[in-house]
């Protein structure tokens, strides 16, 4: 099935992230130490807490492949939104840690302005993490993985956070050396964000929540199917990166029980050309206001 070979292909977007993570890391801490720069340590641990998020959300789409059974008749496919809720709070313990650090290190600023060293490992991890970014961002719009867009997104908010760790440097440099601390703090309030957010959607979606436009959208598909008189119920909700339909239209209480299937053929088929990981049911029951002119 198409839908579990593209959460296969998705496994490469996580080791891309882990690999370039463990990296970045290793190099921020090290230099960010060597260097005397709170910044660039912040950035490194960032990164540190990157790797357990890109692992947790690996391990989701290894889980997300396994085949329906009799205790979870619609797949495992959830265990990818999970993941991303997993990574949110791993996320979210780090960053308050990060603020805690450099708190104390405004309070207690270290004179001593940082290398120059670690303003260039900054803006190089910069470049590296918006190349990663773009990549994992197209390859989870290509096979439409919430959990890769969402690592995606925290690829995106580490090439920023690295920026400013270079500006901060940069700044502490030119005899600013609170600028380092003030840089690390808000490094912390990006990591906070960033998991409030990638904890939002998972939460949304896994209490069967649905954008309102979206199902809007797909209520006027319905609308426009010939055949149907009114759509009374329109349910969506989101299953991993598979999307569940419930609908119920009235027809000409007329129609044979063919030309009534023939509807819900087009209603799915229609629905399909603008989600094609969807599971559709469609309901049709008799138009009573025709039958009671009749």
């Amino acid at each position: 099935m198409e839908l579990y070979t593209n959460l296969r292909e998705g496994e490469k977007g996580a080791w891309i992230s882990i690999g370039v993570y463990l990296l970045l890391s290793t190099l921020k801490l090290s230099v960010g130490i060597i260097g005397s720069s709170e910044a660039l340590k912040a950035d490194g641990l960032n990164n540190f807490t990157d790797i357990i998020a890109s692992v947790a959300i690996l391990i989701g789409l290894r889980i997300s492949q396994k085949p329906p059974d009799k205790h979870h008749q619609y797949g495992h496919l959830r265990a990818e939104t999970i993941a991303s809720l997993v990574a949110a709070f791993i996320m979210a313990f780090i960053g308050i840690q990060v603020l805690i650090q450099a708190v104390q290190h405004l309070a207690n600023p270290i004179q001593e302005a940082p290398s120059l060293l670690t303003a260039i490992v900054a803006l190089f991890s910069a470049i590296i993490m918006y190349i990663v970014y773009r990549y994992n961002l197209n390859l989870g719009n290509r096979i439409n993985s919430a959990a890769l867009k969402a690592a995606a997104y925290d690829n995106r908010s580490d090439a920023l956070v690295s920026i400013g760790a270079t500006i901060g440097i940069v700044g502490s440099i030119l005899g600013f050396p609170l600028l380092d601390g003030i840089t690390a703090l808000l490094v912390g309030i990006i990591i906070i964000y960033t998991a409030y957010t990638i904890f939002h959607d998972a939460a949304y979606t896994l209490s069967d929540g649905f954008n309102v436009d979206e199902a809007e959208s797909l209520s006027t598909i319905v609308r426009l199917v010939e055949g149907v008189d009114e759509l009374t119920d329109f349910k969506a909700r989101m299953h991993g990166n598979l999307m569940f339909v419930d609908i119920t239209v009235t027809v000409d209480p007329n129609l044979n029980v063919l030309n009534s299937h023939r509807i819900t053929e087009e209603i799915e088929h229609r629905i399909m050309k603008v989600k094609p990981f969807s599971v559709i049911l469609v309901h049709i029951e008799p138009n009573m206001d025709l039958l009671d002119q009749q």
